[in-house]
């Protein structure tokens, strides 16, 4: 190559050096300050805020049976709810209450859309309590810009410190509280106070906690755009008839500001006065007004403030509000709407649900008090005793899944003249689990009669009355008889 063509070369790479741009990936988080809003649908909001927290702080301290009415004994396994009992072989019934909830959420969602985000969801209801909080000790929206803008001062210390001690407190409690479901309440919080739990219950109090308190104190409407995988997939659960929240552009627009006295429809505006309090009180930061948007968790915030702006102006309220998108294109009247929301889906929905809860309340309200395992022992299967007698030994494993003491009683039956070598009945305390060693017996002639092999024998226990009102109950379990050749 020549001299000149390579400086020609060497300024065309020069060239294209000047013109890179350099684009990051990273978009710094634009801080949202949401105003505060009152009104119905907060009003909605608020009394789910305290039922929420009122079960959940509340139930750990609520005795049942001199225990505690809800407790996950993991150590012990078992699970007591109230009246209820449950062993790990009671695993079915979490699956039925999963099954419940997804259902439950499909339902809620194709008739309203994110009712769970905008009302009852843990996220939504523990940033509700933190910027009640910080409302209360840094101001509102505007006060709070004018607080992070400003200079650090003995003030602005005192504001964001009491602010963030108050959620570090909140989330701990928090935190304790969720452990307190696991081991006794009563006992852990005096344990905590003087600096006693046990590691496990020091990692999650403080993994709880302080996940409650970044969730809501930092993270916020992040969690909800970017973490919870429900705003990805909530599209396809709705249709044209899901109730969701938007903006009636057709009446609003165009928008612009004017006079408080102006009579609507003045000056060829619509009804929205670009006063963008919809956008100030959304906890996500959207604006309603470009449409529905997956950020938007259903917390009608804007149909709050928009009314009242609309009552200040005296236009019909209704601007932003709960509509499908049907009757949003077409105005369809209360009775044509609630028969577009009854519609086979719905319908479908709420068919499968009732049958599923209605299972699942009937398998717990005829289920056994007393469950039972066998289990053959493995050291010996089967041997030869006095007199010529077959044995084969087994374990029970006989679970008493009341609060009262039981007493059983077995027996096997299956082959001619078997026998087992229990003479009376089994006692097992209350909410107890006892392992009883039966060795089941076969006179010489039954074992030459039925031949070698394994035979099929049915193990009955049954549990005898001792509590006034008791019934008798039998539970039938198969196993083998074992016959050497």
């Amino acid at each position: 190559m020549s001299d000149s063509a390579a400086a020609v070369d060497t300024a065309k790479k020069g060239d294209d050096d000047a013109r890179v741009v350099v684009v990051s990936l990273y978009q710094k988080q634009q801080k949202i300050y949401a105003r505060a809003v009152s009104g119905w649908f907060a009003g909605w909001r608020w009394a789910l805020v305290w039922l929420t927290q009122l079960v959940f702080y509340g139930l750990p301290w609520l005795s049942w049976n001199h225990r505690q009415a809800v407790l996950f004994d993991l150590g012990a396994r078992r699970f007591y709810i109230f009246e209820l009992v449950l062993y790990p072989q009671d695993f079915i019934y979490l699956t039925g209450l999963l099954i419940v909830s997804a259902y439950s959420l499909f339902l809620f969602t194709a008739i309203a859309g994110r009712l769970w985000c905008g009302y009852a969801c843990p996220q939504t209801v523990y940033t509700e309590i933190f910027m009640w909080v910080e409302r209360h000790l840094e101001g509102d929206r505007n006060k709070r810009i004018k607080l992070d803008a400003g200079p650090w001062n003995a003030g602005k210390l005192a504001r964001k410190g009491g602010k963030h001690l108050v959620w570090l407190a909140i989330g701990l409690w928090t935190g304790l509280t969720f452990v307190g479901y696991f081991t006794p309440v009563k006992t852990l919080v005096p344990s905590a106070l003087g600096l006693g739990l046990g590691p496990w219950e020091t990692f999650w109090v403080l993994f709880y906690g302080f996940a409650t308190y970044g969730n809501a104190g930092w993270m916020r409407e992040q969690v909800c755009k970017y973490m919870c995988p429900y705003a990805r997939f909530q599209s396809v659960m709705f249709d044209k008839d899901t109730l969701v929240i938007g903006y009636d552009a057709a009446r609003g627009e165009p928008r612009g500001t004017r006079s408080r006295k102006a009579a609507l429809g003045v000056s060829g505006l619509g009804s929205c006065i670009d006063c963008n309090l919809c956008v100030q009180v959304c906890p996500t930061g959207i604006d309603i007004r470009n449409g529905l948007q997956y950020e938007c968790i259903g917390c009608a915030a804007c149909i709050d403030v928009c009314n009242g702006v609309m009552d200040k102006m005296k236009y019909p309220r209704g601007l932003i509000r709960y509509d499908t998108q049907s009757g949003t294109q077409q105005p369809l009247g209360r009775g044509g709407l609630l028969r577009r929301l009854l519609r086979p889906r719905i319908l479908i929905y709420t068919t499968v649900l009732v049958v599923i809860v209605g299972a699942l309340a009937a398998s717990l309200w005829l289920r056994s008090p007393f469950k039972v395992d066998i289990v053959r022992d493995r050291g010996v299967m089967a041997r030869l005793v006095e007199d010529g007698w077959v044995e084969n030994v087994y374990g029970l494993q006989i679970m008493n899944a009341t609060e009262q003491p039981q007493r059983y009683r077995i027996v096997v039956t299956g082959l001619p003249r078997i026998t087992t070598d229990q003479k009376g009945d089994i006692d097992v305390d209350p909410a107890q689990a006892r392992w009883v060693a039966v060795a089941v017996r076969v006179p010489p002639e039954a074992a030459a009669q039925v031949g070698a092999g394994t035979h099929a024998v049915r193990f009955t226990v049954e549990r005898v009355p001792v509590h006034g009102g008791e019934s008798p109950r039998t539970i039938d379990e198969k196993s083998t008889f074992m016959v050497p050749r």
